[in-house]
C-alpha cells in the first residue's frame, strides 16, 4: 500500500487557530455562497473580539495585526474605524493595513500611512505594533537604516524581547533589503547574545545565515551554498537547538515560522537527527519561507519530513 501524505498547511496565520478563524469567518467566499446570511454583528466584530482576547500578549498581537492587514478585505476595517473613531485596536490595525497598501499607491498614501501610524501610537502608547507598523512603511519605501532605528527603538523599548521587531529590522538591514552583510551579521550575534535562555531571538543568526545564502544565490548562485558549509554555521544552529529549541519555554506566535528555519539550515549543514525532531514539531504547517531557496519547495520538504519520519 501506498503511504498517504498528510495534506500541508501553508498559511499566514501559521498555527494560530483562533486567528485561521476569524479569517474564515469573513472570507470574501463565505458570503458569496450565501454562508453569511443572516448576519447580525458587524464584519468587524470578530476581529474586535479576537484582538480584544489576545490583550497585552505583544508577540501575537503584532502577528495577528501583521496578518488581518494583509488579508481582510479593507472595507472591515474602514467600517470598524467609521463605526467606533477611537477605538485604539481598530487605529492599530488599519495603520497597518494602510503601511501594506501604501507601497502599491504612492507617496501620497505613504503620507497617510505614516500619520495613521503616529495616531495609533498616539492612541495605544504601551503598544509596539504601531511603531512596527511605520517600520514596514519604512521598509517598502527604502527609508535609509539611520532613520529607521530609532522607530525600531519605539518598538522595543516597549517589549524589548519581542520577536517579530527583530526579525523585522534584520530583513531591513539585509542586503536584499536596505543593509549591508556586515550589518546584518552584527546585529543577529549581538541581539542572540543578549537574549534569556528560550527565547526565539537565539535563532536570529540562522535567520541572517539563511538571508545571506538567499542574497548570494542571487548574485552567484553556484558558491551560495558554500556558506553552510562554514564552522561558524554549525555554531548557530548548535545555539539555536541548545537555546532555544531544547529550551522549556512557551511557544510564541510565529514558532513556527523559526521551526521551518531551523529544519532547513539542519537539512543544508546535514544533521539529519536533529532535523527529525524540529519536522515532528513543525508536523503539517510548512512555510514558504525559506523552502521557496530550494527547487520544488514542498516536495523537498515532505521528502525530508517523511524520509526522517520514518
Amino acid at each position: 500500500m501506498f503511504r498517504r501524505r498528510t495534506a500541508l498547511l501553508i498559511r499566514p496565520e501559521l498555527d494560530d487557530h483562533a486567528l485561521h478563524s476569524t479569517l474564515d469567518e469573513l472570507r470574501p467566499g463565505r458570503q458569496l455562497h450565501g454562508l453569511g446570511a443572516g448576519r447580525t454583528r458587524s464584519p468587524w466584530e470578530p476581529v474586535a473580539d479576537l484582538l480584544e482576547d489576545t490583550g497585552r500578549d505583544w508577540d501575537r498581537r503584532v502577528h495577528r495585526v501583521a496578518v488581518l492587514a494583509r488579508n481582510l478585505p479593507p472595507s472591515v476595517s474602514e467600517r470598524w474605524s467609521a463605526d467606533r473613531p477611537g477605538d485604539g485596536d481598530a487605529l492599530v490595525l488599519r495603520a497597518w493595513e494602510r503601511s501594506v497598501r501604501a507601497a502599491a499607491e504612492g507617496r501620497g498614501a505613504a503620507r497617510e500611512a505614516e500619520r495613521a501610524c503616529l495616531r495609533a501610537a498616539d492612541c495605544c502608547p504601551e503598544d509596539p505594533v504601531p511603531w512596527l507598523a511605520l517600520l514596514e512603511l519604512m521598509h517598502s519605501f527604502a527609508v535609509p537604516v539611520r532613520d529607521a532605528v530609532p522607530v525600531w527603538t519605539e518598538a522595543v523599548t516597549r517589549a524589548p524581547l519581542l520577536r517579530t521587531a527583530y526579525h523585522q529590522l534584520l530583513r531591513y538591514l539585509s542586503p536584499r533589503g536596505h543593509g549591508t552583510v556586515v550589518d546584518m551579521l552584527d546585529f543577529a550575534h549581538q541581539g542572540a547574545a543578549r537574549a534569556p535562555h528560550g527565547s526565539p531571538l537565539a535563532l536570529l543568526p540562522v535567520a541572517a545565515r539563511v538571508e545571506l545564502v538567499a542574497h548570494r544565490h542571487r548574485q552567484m548562485p553556484l558558491v551560495a551554498d558554500s556558506h553552510w558549509h562554514e564552522p561558524r554555521a554549525a555554531d548557530e544552529v548548535a545555539a539555536a537547538l541548545t537555546d532555544w529549541f531544547s529550551a522549556a519555554a512557551a511557544p510564541h506566535a510565529e514558532a513556527v515560522a523559526d521551526l521551518n528555519v531551523l529544519a532547513f539550515a539542519l537539512i543544508r549543514i546535514h544533521r539529519p537527527a536533529e532535523a527529525a525532531a524540529v519536522f515532528r514539531r513543525i508536523g503539517r504547517h510548512m512555510t514558504s519561507h525559506p523552502w521557496e531557496l530550494l527547487p520544488e519547495p514542498e516536495r523537498t520538504f515532505l521528502y525530508w519530513r517523511d524520509r526522517l519520519g520514518r
